[in-house]
């Protein structure tokens, strides 16, 4: 069920709990159950528990926001919230805030003075309802990312490649050694996510512009759409021997060089992290595909929602405030292979990946991705295609690219 006839089947009937005075212990859901996302997240929750005097109640979901989101909504609609949930940064929750579910957050984020200090000017936009807050970004992901293997390169007898034609290049070779080309699981949302990344690093930022910002059906029809989702078919052969399930078991694949390249967001970082692997020496990154060096402002973001008790409700907004802090952004975005939301740390401990980001971030290379641009059954609708496109071969690029001419055409 869509999330707006959950809330016209669910939300007259919401009762909202009273929780104990004093200190409060808050549940906080969220879907970071990687290696390295579960490393970043324990420093949010260290920040909390030594800070204050409340207690982190970890809630994590497996499955990522696909199986998350649905869960948090019936819980917050049902009369059982928690005390705080990680979103999408961009529309995944607009119709809670529209139906007044959510925590009016504005003296926090007003008080912080993140404003002025925004890594990407306008993010906390997607935070905003009516003029007010209701969320507050953690961090600047992006999508925008290939990783590759210099050791699989190695073994294959050829340079590792500084964009994407290169490595299609390689492909032949890399093949012969016995080396996977393109590592990618079998989650929907991954070869969905690489489509994207095609886009914008084959397509430009303009094109992506138009269709999605301007809806621009003639970009959207035309024919260097149509040699994107051609490089999309070919990259499903590419990864055709890349049998793992779970997005960090594909970056695994790249990290002991059994694959040399996956296109993911740069939260794959976290993953070469806690696997002792050094930027520049035993992986490389190619933003926008070595072509279009720009980053997508995506990432999550943090909502609270509504309570009748002033304890939890001031908990929550403590909360609220550590998760813009300075040093705790500083911390998790670290382990969490990020960007920071405020430009006012000193992050002189970043990987060479993670500056080459920060560079990009402060040349102002930035653009919106497509879930702050499309609502969610745009996005859900664009999802299955690119799925459905990815694991049936017998569907032409030419018959996807109708179908996706259908579905922006009647985007709301």
């Amino acid at each position: 069920m869509r999330l707006r006839g959950m809330i016209a089947a669910l939300a007259a009937s919401a009762v909202l709990p009273v929780a104990n005075a004093g200190a409060v212990d808050l549940e906080v859901t969220h879907w970071w159950t990687s290696g390295g996302e579960a490393a970043a997240v324990a420093e949010f929750a260290k920040a909390f528990n030594e800070k204050t005097e409340h207690n982190w109640v970890d809630g994590a979901i497996a499955g990522g926001s696909g199986a998350a989101n649905p869960v948090i909504a019936n819980r917050i609609l049902g009369g059982e919230p928690m005390g705080a949930t990680m979103m999408n940064t961009g529309r995944d929750a607009e119709e809670m805030v529209e139906a007044g579910l959510m925590l009016d957050i504005t003296d926090v984020v007003e008080a912080s003075g993140v404003l002025d200090v925004e890594s990407a000017p306008g993010l906390f936009e997607n935070c905003k309802f009516e003029g007010r807050y209701y969320c507050v970004p953690v961090n600047i992901h992006s999508w925008q990312w290939m990783w590759t293997s210099r050791t699989a390169f190695e073994k294959a007898g050829v340079e590792p490649p500084k964009d994407w034609y290169e490595f299609v290049a390689a492909v032949p070779k890399l093949k012969e050694a016995g080396i996977i080309p393109l590592a990618m699981g079998q989650q929907s949302w991954q070869s969905s996510g690489a489509f994207g990344v095609l886009e914008t690093g084959l397509g430009g930022v303009d094109l992506k512009m138009k269709i999605y910002r301007d809806r621009d059906m003639d970009a959207a029809a035309g024919e260097e759409m149509g040699k994107i989702i051609e490089a999309f078919g070919a990259a499903r052969e590419f990864a055709a021997d890349s049998a793992v399930q779970d997005w960090n078991q594909a970056t695994n694949l790249v990290i002991t060089d059994q694959a040399a390249a996956q296109i993911m967001g740069d939260w794959a970082q976290g993953e070469f992290s806690v696997a002792g692997e050094v930027a520049g020496k035993d992986y490389d990154c190619l933003p926008g595909l070595g072509l279009h060096e720009i980053l997508d402002t995506g990432g999550d973001s943090f909502y609270f929602p509504v309570s009748k008790d002033a304890e939890v409700e001031a908990a929550q907004k403590e909360l609220a405030a550590l998760l813009i802090s300075p040093e705790v952004q500083v911390a998790f975005n670290l382990k969490k292979g990020s960007l920071p939301v405020r430009n006012d740390v000193d992050l002189e401990a970043a990987n060479a990946c993670m500056k080459k980001g920060l560079e990009i971030l402060k040349a102002g290379n930035v653009m919106p991705n497509t879930e702050q641009l499309n609502n969610p059954d745009t996005e859900g609708r664009l999802e299955d295609l690119w799925v459905e496109f990815w694991f049936d071969k017998s569907i032409t690029p030419e018959e996807a690219h109708k179908q996706f001419v259908q579905i922006m055409s009647e985007a709301e």
